[in-house]
C-alpha cells in the first residue's frame, strides 16, 4: 500500500498496510454460500432448504413444493438433475466439484460455482424417499486463485523489468477479466511535475478517447482522473452524465459509451503522483466494497510497475551520462595530447631555426668587411659599410645604416649579424 503525502512507513505502517491487503483480499473473496436443500421423490421436489439458497437463487420469499428444475433452469444442463437421478436410483453418494450454475434470472443471472455433495435420504425401511443436497459456493475461491495467479504473473513481469506499456496493458487486460460485470480499464501516468496525465494502457477504450484524454491536466473538477490525481484520493463518480466533474469531458464520453468512471490515484511510497488507475461501466453504476478493494489491490501493482520503471530510467540516464563524461575525458585528454605533440613539434622547429640562424651569422661574421655599402640599389651607394646583415639562407651583405633599415623592411628573415654593434637591440638604441 502507498503512504500518505508527507508520511514514512515505520513498522506500524507496515502492519497496517499489511491489515489493509487483507481487509481488500476478503472483501473481494471473503464471502462464501453454504446453501442446503432436500428434495423428495424422483422429481425432486423442494421439501425445505436454508435462506441461503434461495438468495443464491435470486428468490425473494422461499418457495417450496417446487421441482428443483423450476428453480434452477440451467442445473440440467450442468448435469446436476443428472446426478440427482442417479443418487435417488442407486442410494450412493456423489461429491461433485466446481460445479457451474446460472443464478438468478434476466439482467441479474451470474454464473456461479459449487462443491455439491449429495446424500440419498430414506424412509423406515430403508428405501431412498429422497436426496439431500449441500453445497458450498467455490466461485469466489476460483476467483480468489486467478487473481494471486494473475498478480504472480504480473510481479514476475516487473521483477524481470518487463517493459511498462506491456505490465500496465497486461493489468487491465487481467482487471476486465476478472470483474464480474464488464469494466474497461485505463492508467493514465504522471509527468514529472505531476501537472498532466499521459496515457499509459486502456485497451478496451475507443483509440479516439485515449487521444483525446493524453495530456489532461491534473485539477479539481477535470474529470473522475484529474481531480483524483490532484486530491490523491479515489474519485467516485457514478454516472457521467449529470455529475459536474464531466462537463468538459461529458459529449467525449457519450461517443465512446461510457456512463461512469471510478477513479484511484496511483502513489509512490514517498506519496508523489505516479498515475491514475480507472475503472469505467456502460452505464451508471455504484461500486461496492470489493469494487474498491480491486482498484485498490490493482493500483498497488501498478505502483510497483510505475515506481520500478522510474528506477531503470533513472538508472539508465545516469549511466548514459557518465559514458558521455567518459567520453568527452578521453576527447579532452586525446586533445591535450595532441596539443602537447604539437607544440613539441613547434619548440623543435624552433630550435633547428635558431641553430640556422646562428650558423649563418657564423658563417657569416668571417666574410672581409667591405669599405663601401654594398646594398645601395644599381646606382650604388659610396656611403661607408658600417652594418652586416644576414638571412637564414646563407646570405650577407654590409651597408650604411639607411640602406640597412629598408632592407631590414623589405626582406623577410634579414638580421643584423654586426657582433660589433651587438644585434638589433643596439641598433636601436644607438
Amino acid at each position: 500500500m502507498t503512504a500518505a503525502p508527507g508520511q514514512r512507513f515505520t513498522g506500524a505502517d507496515h502492519v497496517v498496510a499489511e491489515d489493509s491487503t487483507q481487509q481488500d483480499l476478503r472483501a473481494l473473496f471473503g464471502h462464501s454460500v453454504a446453501v442446503f436443500a432436500s428434495l423428495a421423490g424422483p422429481s425432486h421436489l423442494l421439501e425445505t432448504a436454508n435462506p441461503a439458497f434461495f438468495a443464491a437463487l435470486g428468490e425473494q420469499e422461499p418457495r417450496t413444493g417446487v421441482h428443483l428444475a423450476e428453480l434452477i433452469p440451467g442445473a440440467d444442463g450442468h448435469g446436476v438433475i443428472t446426478v440427482l437421478d442417479r443418487v435417488y436410483r442407486t442410494g450412493v453418494p456423489h461429491t461433485g466439484r466446481d460445479i457451474p450454475v446460472v443464478l438468478g434470472t434476466g439482467a441479474h443471472a451470474r454464473e456461479a460455482f459449487f462443491d455439491f455433495t449429495y446424500e440419498p435420504l430414506r424412509d423406515a425401511e430403508g428405501a431412498v424417499a429422497g436426496v439431500r443436497m449441500i453445497g458450498v459456493e467455490t466461485t469466489q475461491v476460483k476467483h480468489a486463485q486467478r487473481l494471486i495467479a494473475e498478480q504472480r504473473a504480473l510481479l514476475e513481469q516487473i521483477a524481470r523489468q518487463a517493459p511498462l506499456a506491456d505490465v500496465l496493458d497486461g493489468m487491465a487486460r487481467c482487471i476486465e477479466d476478472l470483474a464480474p460485470e464488464q469494466v474497461l480499464v485505463s492508467v493514465l501516468l504522471a509527468d514529472p511535475d505531476g501537472l498532466h496525465l499521459r496515457h499509459g494502457a486502456a485497451p478496451s477504450l475507443p483509440e479516439f478517447y485515449n487521444q483525446a484524454i493524453d495530456g489532461i491536466a491534473t485539477g479539481e473538477g477535470v474529470g473522475s482522473c484529474g481531480t483524483a490525481a490532484h486530491r490523491r484520493q479515489p474519485v467516485i463518480v457514478t454516472d457521467i452524465g449529470t455529475d459536474p466533474f464531466w462537463d468538459d469531458f461529458r459529449e467525449l464520453a457519450d461517443r465512446a459509451g461510457l456512463a461512469a468512471c471510478w477513479s484511484t490515484p496511483i502513489l509512490a511510497r514517498d506519496g508523489a503522483l505516479l498515475g491514475t488507475f480507472a475503472m469505467y461501466h456502460r452505464s451508471p453504476r455504484v461500486p461496492d466494497e470489493g469494487d474498491l478493494a480491486l482498484a485498490r489491490i490493482f493500483a498497488d501493482t501498478a505502483s510497483l510497475a510505475i515506481e520500478r520503471h522510474h528506477i531503470e530510467q533513472a538508472k539508465a540516464e545516469a549511466e548514459a551520462h557518465a559514458e558521455a563524461a567518459r567520453a568527452e575525458l578521453a576527447q579532452a585528454l586525446q586533445a591535450e595530447h595532441e596539443l602537447r605533440a604539437a607544440a613539441e613539434q613547434r619548440a623543435t622547429a624552433a630550435a633547428e631555426l635558431t641553430a640556422q640562424v646562428r650558423a649563418a651569422a657564423a658563417v657569416q661574421a668571417a666574410t672581409p668587411h667591405p669599405e663601401h655599402c654594398q646594398i645601395g640599389g644599381p646606382g650604388g651607394c659610396t656611403a661607408p659599410a658600417e652594418i652586416k646583415i644576414a638571412d637564414s639562407w646563407g646570405d650577407s651583405a654590409w651597408g650604411c645604416p639607411d640602406h640597412v633599415e629598408e632592407a631590414i623592411l623589405h626582406v623577410g628573415s634579414v638580421f643584423i649579424a654586426n657582433e660589433d654593434l651587438g644585434g638589433l637591440a643596439a641598433y636601436r638604441h644607438r
